[in-house]
Parts: C-alpha cells; structure tokens; sequence
C-alpha cells in the first residue's frame, strides 16, 4: 500500500520561500524559466547516462517537453520525459537547501529590500523550483526516475510543510502540477494559463533549448461547435537552434542573453559575450559569458566552476573544470566539440590532448577579451575588475603561460590617482627620471597603505607607489619578479634608494656621518632587541616617523606569515629590521641619553616603546600588548 509521508521544510528552505514569494513577485514571470531550465537538465541527463549505458529500461522515444494550461481547473503542468527522480532523491533535494552559503544569501536578502536588488541576489542562487509558489498556491509534483518501476508524488502549499507519497503508476520523468493563484482581474498580463502567454515567455526565455517545448491547446471555453473530443495537435514553441552554431548575424544580443541566463540561473545579463569559432584538424565552438556581478560563493569550497561541455550538440558535461583554470571560473557559457568521444570522464578530460589545446585558446581569448574591454569599455571593464579582479590575479601565481597576459588585463590601485587604477605599463610611463623599479605596498586598505611609515620619502619625493589590498596581493608578488623587465619592488622590503645620481651620493655622503655618530645607539639597540630584531639601522625611508619596521630583501612579509599559518602550515617566525629616523627628535634625544647613560632604565623601555610604535603604525601585533599599555601609561603620567 502506498504510505504518505509528511515533513517539514528545512529552516532555510521556509525562509528562502517566504522571500520568493513576497520579495519578487513583480519578476514571477521567470517562473516557467525556471521550471523548463529544469525539465532540459532532466532530458539532458537521460540521454548523457542512455549514452553511457548507466540506465536501462529507460524510454528514449520522443524527449521532449511539454507544458498544459487548464483555465477551468486554474492549472499549469510543466513536464518531461528525462531522468525523473528517485524518492531519495526527492527526499533529499526537495524541502532542504545543501548550500553553505544559504544564511549569508537569506541575510542580504533581508537587507536588499526592493525587488530590483532581490532579483540579483535570488539570481546568484537559483531559486529553481521553488519559483513555482510565487504564482501558485499549491504544487504537485509527480516523478518517476528512468529504470525505476515506483513513483513519488510529493505535495505542498509552500508553508511549513510537504507530503511525499510512493506511488505504483508514473510515467518517466517529472511532471510539476501548479494550482494557480486565484486570478487578478486587473493583471491580465500574468494570465498563466492563457496560449499566448505561455508562448511569449517561452519565446523570451528559452527559445534556444534543444528539446522540443510542446504546447497542447486547451479545449475552447463556450463554444457550442467545438468538438472536445477531437485529438489536439501539439504545438512546438522553441526552435531548438543552438546558439554557438549559428552566425553572429542570425542571433541578438538578448538571446545571448537568454542563454546565458539559462546556463548560470543568473537573472542580470552578461557583462561580456565571448565567441570562439576553430577550423582545422580539431574543430569546435565556444559560446562565453563574464557574468555583470560576482556569485556570492565564488570564494567558497565546492564552488562550481566550468562551462558546459557538448559533442556534436550532445550534451556530455556540466561544469567541466578541464576547459578553463580556476582563476577562470567565474565564466560560464558552452563549449561543442566536434571529435570528442561521448563516453568521457572527468580524469580522461584532464589528460586529453585536445581539451588541453581548447583550454590554452580559450584561456587566452578570455584574457584577450578582457584587455580589449579596458581600452575599448571602460566602464565595463571598471565592472568587470571591481568584481573579479581579485579572482583573475590568482592566475599570476599558477598560470606561468598567461602571466604577462593577465599583468596586461589587470590593474591596480594607485597613489597617482584616486578614483583611477593603473595598468603597469601606465605606470612605467610616468616613472620619473632615475627611477628603475615599480613600487608597491600591501595592506589591509587604501587608507592603512597611505598613512603607513614607508610611504613618507615616496610622499615626499612625487613618487608613485601601487596599494595593494587584496590578500592574494601578498602571494603573487612574491611570484612575479618583474614586467617588462622593470623589477616590481616592495617599499616595506629591504633598503631605499630614491632620487637621481646626484642626490644618492649626497644622501650616501650625508648617511655615512650619520652611520658613525649612531653607531653605538644602533649596535646597544641591535643587542636590546634581538629576540624579535635582526637589525637596527638608519633609515633613507622615513621624513615623519621616528621609526618603522622592515622585511629583508628576500623574506617573507609578516601577512604572509599569517597566511600560511592559517592554512595550517608552520613557517618560522622571521626576524625583521628596525629602521631609524636620523632626524627625528626622539631618536636624536635617544643617542644623546646613550651617550650619557647607556644602562639607563628609561632608555630600554623607550627603545622597546619605539619599536612597539613601529609595528603599530604598519598594522602589526604586538608581541605583549598589557606591557605596552604599562608603559605608555608610566610615561604618559610622568609628563603630568
């Protein structure tokens, strides 16, 4: 006997259905989008395993899908003959939300609050099937996987709960029954049971979907010479043309659009279309888009990355990571080879010659692309960098083959303008007269990298430095060593050398005095702190600061430090350099209290009070913040 089960949504699955509903209704068009997206992943499902002999029994007749309206009943049907679903799988995909990114979604949701920025959101996630309640109040949805001889009706309102029932009768497939709103008498336009409704949005939405989209005319309501008996004859609404093989003058750039709103479930249109044509001994098509706004997980584990994968217009892979590296993934679109076997694997894809020869041309027409959109848009390319800028420069640390390519399409944030990044080459443009490397400095934030004490002789000089913010910032310039051999340099890194020929040798000249009237204050302090200091030296860097704290030429930075730890990897703890001011009051006043009194008790403390200060000028931690604040307070009290 067939038993009915009832559960209850999964928090996350309530609360997401309660903002579908009441967030985006004025969009609840893309409702049949959504549920026809769905219908194609079955059928494309079904004739990917069929090929692959994993399922058997299963009927490969006529796939197709097909869409009812019962204006007397208020229904809507949307359904295929694909891979349907097994009742475990109901169980486990419908009511639950297996995403880690679901609570953050859920929580910009809330704070979006008008409909425009929900839709993008929503889009980020793919509410996919739970569209279906922004139009009915009730849905049915009856499946039966390919193979299977039971089916599973599974039933809910879209409050709290759904039932899934067994069933002994159900044809291949879903079918996903929607028991309509009642009907607004004044939105005419939201008629969902109506032919030409269901035509225009299918038109709009998925015109390019290779599976036949029926239609079956409703009976005529009230006409008293109509034969409901006659046999209807089934309508087909797309038509089926796949996109990436015709002309770029047959296809407009909204159904490109589609297409790509069909393959991402993103509701915002692309930034960037990408058309890729090869000839010749191995031929396919690509067809890409760059997405307008970064995913919500794009940084997260899991995230799925990869274009679709199609021979000869057979649909064979989603998400195939092999045709482009990870620092690409947030492009999406198809790529339809014409030599590929059907029956490949994932492990066979990464060793193949051919998908590694489409996987270096597509990887540079992106980047090419990118490029082009900087001089040519931009605007879009301002877009496209605020969005994945970050994610492309992951690339100069594992794409040797494509690093000048990806120098060239990247750009940074600058002391010379702004509200305006620079591309290195423009930054070597205006490199002043006897300056030979590229200056940077990373931090937290533009304003940290400003203020901090190894800008000041750049400052004072007109010298321009890039400010790097963004934490892979710390890795790749570790790994890049120049661009067109002008050598990048970090300002915070071992010894400063500004200013023309004539000014170097009178710095030197004016160094060297220096060096022997500091001599005994630099060794004393050397000795002082060298538990957490390799050096103390006078500084060509500071004209504020008394003091600051640097790297060695060829160390590891202090972020970087944190980074490896936090990935779980022991690294030593490197010592670091003390530079001080020469001309600063405190540290004259020091030297001075050396020469009196180097055992002086209130000359350690400022000694370790200085270099605290050092490090907490560039952001660094202090080693015993309690002792610090002692001291400060101690000497604080003794100016009173």
């Amino acid at each position: 006997m067939p038993t009915t089960e009832t559960f209850e949504f999964q928090v996350e699955a309530r609360q997401l259905l309660r903002m579908v509903i009441h967030s985006v209704y004025s969009n609840k068009d893309v409702f049949l989008r959504e549920l026809v997206s769905n219908a194609s992943d079955a059928l494309d499902k079904l004739r990917l395993e069929a090929l692959r002999d994993e399922v058997s029994g299963a009927d490969l007749s006529d796939p197709h899908i097909a869409i009812e309206t019962d204006p007397d009943a208020r229904t809507l049907t949307v359904r295929d003959n694909g891979i349907g679903m097994s009742h475990d799988e109901v169980v486990r995909l419908i009511g639950t939300i297996a995403n880690s990114g679901t609570a953050k979604f859920l929580r910009e949701l809330q704070e979006a609050g008008d409909s425009a920025d929900s839709e993008k959101l929503i889009g980020q996630f793919g509410v996919g099937f739970y569209s279906s309640f922004m139009v009915a109040d009730e849905v049915t949805l009856l499946t039966r996987r390919a193979g299977e001889s039971r089916g599973t009706r599974w039933t809910s309102t879209g409050e709290g709960t759904y039932t899934i029932e067994t069933v002994d009768e159900a044809p291949q497939g879903t079918s996903v029954v929607l028991h309509l709103k009642p009907e607004d008498t004044e939105d005419q336009l939201h008629d969902y049971t109506s032919p030409w409704k269901i035509r225009e949005l299918v038109k709009r939405y998925s015109d390019f979907i290779t599976w036949p989209i029926r239609m079956v005319m409703p009976a005529p309501v009230g006409d008293p010479d109509g034969d409901d008996e006659a046999p209807r004859e089934p309508e087909t609404l797309n038509s089926m043309k796949a996109l990436w093989a015709r002309s770029r003058d047959e296809v407009t750039d909204a159904e490109y659009h589609e297409l790509y709103k069909h393959i991402s479930h993103d509701w915002n249109d692309p930034l960037e279309t990408v058309r890729l044509h090869a000839e010749g001994t191995f031929e396919y098509q690509a067809l890409l888009f760059i997405p307008s706004h970064a995913p919500a997980d794009l940084f997260q584990q899991g995230y799925q990355r990869g274009v679709q994968l199609y021979v000869k217009r057979v649909f064979v892979m989603d998400d195939c990571e092999a045709l482009l590296p990870p620092y690409l993934r947030f492009v999406k679109g198809v790529v339809d080879a014409q030599d590929l076997s059907l029956n490949v694997s994932r492990e066979i894809l990464q060793q193949d010659r051919q998908i590694q020869l489409m996987h270096r041309r597509l990887v540079k027409k992106v980047l090419a692309t990118v490029k082009d959109m900087m001089t040519a848009q931009p605007e879009r390319y301002a877009t496209f960098w605020r969005e994945f800028g970050r994610v492309l420069k992951e690339g100069l640390l594992s794409d040797y083959e494509n690093r000048d390519a990806i120098l060239a399409a990247s750009s940074f944030a600058t002391t010379h303008d702004k509200d305006a990044p620079t591309t290195l080459r423009q930054y070597a443009e205006r490199m002043k007269e006897g300056q030979d490397h590229i200056y940077f400095l990373t931090g937290d934030s533009r304003q940290s990298i400003e203020n901090s004490p190894h800008m000041e002789a750049f400052t004072a000089q007109g010298i321009e430095v890039l400010l790097l913010t963004d934490p892979v910032d710390e890795v790749w310039v570790e790994a890049v060593p120049e661009f067109e051999g002008k050598k990048l340099l970090s300002i915070a890194k071992g010894e400063v050398d500004l200013g023309t020929k004539e000014e170097k040798e009178e710095r030197e000249s004016k160094r060297e005095q220096e060096q022997e009237e500091y001599a005994g204050l630099l060794a004393w302090m050397t000795d002082r702190l060298s538990e957490t200091i390799k050096e103390v030296r006078l500084s060509s860097r500071l004209t504020v600061s008394p003091a600051c704290v640097v790297s060695d030429a060829h160390d590891v930075t202090p972020a970087l430090e944190n980074m490896y730890r936090a990935m779980g990897q022991e690294v030593p703890r490197v010592r670091r350099i003390l530079e001080l001011n020469a001309g600063h009051p405190l540290v004259s006043g020091m030297n001075r209290a050396y020469a009196a009194d180097a055992e002086a008790t209130g000359l350690q403390e400022t000694a370790e009070l200085l270099h605290n200060l050092a490090l907490l000028a560039e952001g660094g931690e202090l080693a015993d913040p309690a002792r610090f604040v002692r001291l400060m307070a101690d000497r604080l009290e003794r100016t009173l």
